[in-house]
């Protein structure tokens, strides 16, 4: 059997591991200590909870003994996917470390750039962050790349699949060609493992087992249910989640609990607490501090639910998970392994139960599909009617609405569910209709008759309807101005003098007004010679 002090590791770290409490290595940490201690690219692929943090921490602490770091010039790299990924492998460097002079800097987002900067600023031999506050750091002006010996992808299939490839190809490019280079994984697409060609040079690459296989030390169970009504199934699901963690009683130690969607983390935090559980959320949108707290409370054992998204589904190393459940089946079936993961580590027996409904059928037989063996299924417990009273909370999924309006069809035409016609729901929340006062009826104007047309001249015709009116009274004339003339007495049109022309009629010029330099004539030049 090999041992720890077979691998040719640094004393201090050796005594290290020893205090720590372990003595023989896993197979991962078995085939890749080795290839890392000889400066060789390692590509390695196996089950979460088999100690692949410690394949590359302990190689990574033994190559660093020798030499020192310069400011703002870290020696090492290793990159994660999440903040707490990261964290996780702070705290194993600290532990293997602690009998070294070697130091480390931890740049995760919700934490103030000052205090990073300080550590960075006194030279690092291990700089260990996420792609997005690395390059944060890198723009500011506060970190050079160039010194980096040897770098590490922790989760290398989630750090690519999360959207990450651009970052990861920048943050490769500001790193020498000459660095050693760590991928670890518990899963490896195709086109993932082509992706990891163009990074790694003529790694060796250690499989200890078959890749997206969970450990034999879970027990899987699938607990599959047809809701009643399909606006309960989200409160359903609730009820039978109870109902599973008090069937297991004292044996759940403590659990951690899955859903797709951080509003339904929450959703779900909320009603375990209001039936009695000691439940806390943790997703992306909560801040780092609130994040910390929870998990170090899952830890101490002060929280005994941690109901979670998939940022907790990679890398915790929390040893001591006796239950998973996946209230929502995973969309991407390598989650699946990921999530059961959490339990059953380092030799321990687990358990990871999912609730399943049957729009879950497609994802079941992708996850089935991708670890070859089917899930052991389970008949969900009986729960009452009034355990589902609650109201929901949050927005129904896409799974739950069902077909869009424009692929209905006719209203009234039955609903087909997997090939049963079921009579349609009537409409409900429908508000009554008040009957409004009547109102009273109005005749309809007659329709104008049209009258004859009438020839005959208009002095011979009957006064119009007009011409029937009183006549206006006079207005007194105004003191300021002189009487009118009478209109008898105006002149016509033709008797106006027109102010342009005389009494005679001759067309007034400029003759009266006529200036004398137009009267006189001058001789032009010619003339006058």
């Amino acid at each position: 059997m090999t041992r720890f002090s077979d691998l040719a590791l640094d004393p201090r770290v050796l005594k290290a591991v020893e205090e720590a409490g372990y003595e023989t290595p896993t197979p991962i940490q078995e085939q890749a200590i080795p290839e890392a201690l000889k400066g060789r690219d390692v590509l390695g692929i196996a089950q979460t909870g088999t100690g692949k943090t410690a394949s590359f921490t302990l190689p990574m602490i033994t190559l660093l003994g020798q030499g020192r770091a310069r400011a703002r010039m870290p020696r090492s790299l290793v990159l994660a996917p999440t903040r707490e990924l990261a964290a996780q492998v702070a705290e194993n460097f600290d532990t293997y470390a602690r009998h070294t002079k070697l130091t480390k800097a931890l740049l995760i987002g919700g934490v103030s750039f000052g205090e990073q900067d300080k550590l960075i600023d006194r030279g690092v031999d291990v700089l260990i962050a996420t792609p997005g506050r690395l390059l944060d750091h890198f723009e500011r002006g506060k970190l050079l790349l160039t010194g980096v010996q040897i770098m590490v992808v922790d989760e290398a299939d989630r750090m690519l699949d999360m959207g990450f490839i651009p970052d990861i190809e920048r943050i490769f490019q500001l790193t020498p060609f000459t660095r050693q280079t760590l991928f670890f994984s518990a899963t490896m697409a195709p086109e993932i493992e082509r992706i990891t060609n163009t990074f790694l040079t003529n790694p060796a690459k250690i499989e200890v087992a078959r890749q997206a296989t969970a450990s034999l030390t879970i027990e899987q169970k699938l607990f599959q249910f047809t809701p009643s009504r399909k606006d309960r199934s989200f409160a359903e699901k609730r009820a039978t989640l109870r109902a599973l963690i008090q069937a297991e009683g004292e044996r759940c130690t403590n659990a951690i609990i899955f859903c797709n969607r951080k509003m339904d983390v929450d959703v779900v935090a909320k009603s375990l607490k209001q039936h009695g559980f000691n439940a806390s959320p943790i997703h992306g949108d909560l801040d780092q501090s609130v994040r910390t707290r929870t998990l170090d409370g899952f830890r101490d054992g002060t929280v005994h639910l941690l109901v979670a998204s998939d940022v907790a589904a990679r890398g915790l190393d929390i040893p001591a998970v006796s239950h998973v459940f996946n209230f929502d089946v995973p969309s991407h079936p390598e989650d699946y392994v990921h999530r059961i993961g959490r339990t059953g580590r380092a030799g321990r027996l687990g358990k990871a139960f999912t609730i399943a409904t049957p729009s879950d059928d497609k994802y079941l037989g992708a996850i089935e599909n991708l670890v070859k063996m089917p899930i052991p299924r389970a008949e969900a417990p009986a729960i009452e009617i009034s355990d589902t009273a609650e109201p929901d909370a949050r927005r129904p999924s896409a799974r739950e609405r069902g077909p869009k309006r424009s692929e209905r069809g006719d209203r009234n035409r039955p609903v087909r569910d997997h090939g049963r016609e079921a009579p349609r729901e009537p409409i409900r929340n429908v508000p009554p209709v008040v009957a409004e006062a009547p109102v009273p009826a109005v005749a309809a104007p007659a329709e104008a008759v049209p009258q004859p047309r009438d020839d005959r001249p208009r002095d011979d015709r009957a006064p119009r309807q007009a011409d029937r009116r009183e006549p206006r009274p006079e207005r007194a004339p105004r003191p300021d101005r002189e009487p009118r003339a009478p209109r008898d007495a105006r002149p016509d049109r033709d008797q106006r003098r027109e102010p342009n022309r005389r009494d005679d009629g001759t067309v007034i010029g400029m003759g009266d007004h006529m200036p004398d330099f137009l009267t006189r004539s001058f001789a032009t030049s010619s003339s006058a010679e």
